[in-house]
Parts: C-alpha cells; sequence; structure tokens
C-alpha cells in the first residue's frame, strides 16, 4: 500500500509540473493536477494539506532536482566532457522537444517563478533552491573539466540563465534559433574557462 501510495503522490507532483510548464500556475488548478494523474481529487487533500502551494512548491522542487540529475546523463553522453559540450547538451534537450513536440512548455521553475515567487514566500524559496540544485551539479561538473572552482559556480549561472532566456525566446518566436545560438556563442567562451596545464 504504502508503495501505491507514494506512486500516486509522485505521479501528482509530475502532473503538476507537466501542467505548470505549459499552462503556468494561475492556470493549474488542483482538479486538473488530479485528473492529468489519475488520481481520485480527495486524494489531493491528503498528501497536500496545504492546498494548492504546497503542491506548487512540490513540483518546482521537483523539477529543479530532474534537471540537476540530468547533468550526469548529458555527461555520460559527451565521448569528451567539455564546458561546451555540456551546454549544447542541456541546449539539445529543448530543441528536441521544440522540434518534435511542438512550443507548448517551458521550464517549470521559471513558470512558478513568473507567476507565484512575488506574491508567495514559499514559492520564491522553492524556486531559488529548484535553481540552486540545478546549478550546483554543472558547476561541479565544470570544475570536474578543469574551469577552477569559483569560476565554475558563476559559468553555471551563466549556462543556466542563458538557456531559461533562450527557452523564453524559442517558446515566443516558436523556433529554436535563440537555443542554438546561445550554444554557438556561449560554447567557446566556455571552454576557455578551463585551466590547461601546460
Amino acid at each position: 500500500m504504502a508503495v501505491s501510495e507514494r506512486g500516486a503522490r509522485e505521479r501528482m507532483v509530475f502532473s503538476a509540473a507537466q501542467l505548470i510548464r505549459r499552462e503556468g500556475v494561475a492556470a493549474t488548478g488542483m482538479r486538473e493536477v488530479a485528473a492529468h494523474a489519475g488520481a481520485p481529487r480527495g486524494s489531493l487533500q491528503h498528501y497536500f494539506p496545504d492546498g494548492k502551494e504546497q503542491l506548487v512548491n512540490e513540483a518546482v522542487e521537483w523539477a529543479g532536482r530532474y534537471a540537476g540529475k540530468r547533468v550526469a546523463r548529458f555527461l555520460a553522453a559527451l565521448p569528451e566532457p567539455t564546458p561546451s559540450g555540456l551546454f549544447a547538451e542541456m541546449v539539445r534537450q529543448w530543441t528536441d522537444e521544440y522540434e518534435s513536440s511542438g512550443f507548448a512548455g517551458g521550464c517549470p521553475v521559471a513558470a512558478a517563478t513568473v507567476d507565484w515567487a512575488e506574491s508567495t514566500a514559499s514559492t520564491r524559496a522553492a524556486a531559488a533552491e529548484a535553481f540552486a540544485t540545478w546549478t550546483g551539479p554543472v558547476a561541479r561538473a565544470l570544475t570536474g573539466m578543469g574551469v577552477p572552482g569559483e569560476r565554475a559556480s558563476a559559468l553555471a549561472t551563466l549556462m543556466v540563465s542563458a538557456l531559461e532566456g533562450a527557452i523564453l525566446m524559442a517558446r515566443a518566436e516558436r523556433d529554436v534559433r535563440p537555443l542554438t545560438t546561445v550554444a554557438g556563442e556561449l560554447g567557446p567562451f566556455l571552454d576557455a574557462a578551463v585551466c590547461r596545464e601546460g
């Protein structure tokens, strides 16, 4: 029973993240989340006694963990890890989605930040933590490639910020051009940060 309950709860958090990334927080209702997850509406109150705010925050936290875990997969896909290669893989996730499925979805963390972070302190904190959960693995990957620690943290912020901005522009333009542009322009800059042993 515990496994099926945990599975239902996780499905609702996942469904909330998927709906938020497409519709935004304001347009994502609890009923829609339950329907998307295939869960009884009554289970929302059971799992999320603090209501929509709790569900949104957990969806944002899930998205941060998901993005952070993807970094290892991106690195594994590279024959020789480089900062530009890592960023290109981060971008490719979005270009592949947009070219195959259209431009309906964005980042749930960004959507929650825009929609609720100013009015809901717990969502602002969840979004900040989600971005930290994402940039941390990027910074560690860069350090592993020879980028000095202080610089790696700053470049991780730059990479995530550039990607988030390019996602927004790509959705507005209905074109992957902003994504391919940031990958091409930032790549050499990122690779130049690697300290080469002479």
